[in-house]
């Protein structure tokens, strides 16, 4: 398989383009300069900005899934559109392209996540520090959810850079659930698994440790 990597020089999206080598998926990436992809060995690099439908369908070529690790910095007074107009225009390029499955990493506090996220996270870091990167959040998932992709939406709680257990919790009824972590290896596998997986098609699984 081969797989378009949105997000691939952050944290979390060099997990992934690990994990996915590892099970000898073949990984592009799009990044905005080939400084930025240091380390990212045996990756084919376009480079591009992830807002521009232009480049996306470039880097899409000969793709069969996408999973789109993007984020942005915290933004307690700017406004966030960086999330939903690259989405808008990644959803754009893959229907030109033809490609259908799309993994898009959002957050614990999308959706019907909010609120879920322990007293801390729900009542000082989401409302004082990430509120206005979460409203792009939520234009972000309403954007995939009116495609006619084969998408996942993935929340995870809470990152850390620990090793991987392999132990992840799935829900998508949080009942009774406030607060988690989860390293970035997890993810990175249970995103990865959802290129061909099909539990957790057109759905919104929260994932922790």
């Amino acid at each position: 398989m081969k797989v378009l990597v949105l997000g691939a020089t952050g944290g979390t999206g060099r997990e992934i383009v690990r994990e996915a080598q590892a099970r000898g998926y073949s990984v592009t990436a799009l990044v905005r300069s080939p400084e930025r992809a240091l380390g990212l060995s045996g990756v084919h690099l376009v480079t591009g900005d992830a807002r521009d439908e232009a480049a996306l369908v470039k880097a899409l070529e000969g793709c069969e899934g996408v999973i789109s690790a993007l984020g942005t910095s915290v933004s307690p007074f700017k406004e966030v559109t960086l999330l939903s107009t690259a989405t808008k225009a990644l959803i754009a390029a893959m229907q030109v392209s033809g490609t259908k499955r799309l993994v898009c990493i959002t957050g614990m506090g999308a959706g019907d996540s909010r609120g879920h996220g322990g007293f801390l996270y729900d009542r000082v870091i989401q409302p004082l520090l990430l509120a206005k990167v979460y409203e792009d959040k939520e234009r972000q998932e309403e954007l995939v959810r009116a495609s006619a992709l084969d998408w996942v939406l993935v929340r995870p709680t809470v990152l850390n850079n620990k090793a991987g257990t392999g132990q992840i919790r799935v829900l998508t009824n949080l009942s009774g659930f406030h607060g988690g972590t989860i390293s970035r290896k997890d993810v990175a596998r249970f995103v990865v698994d959802q290129l061909v997986e099909r539990t957790w098609l057109r759905k919104t699984p929260l994932i922790s440790s």
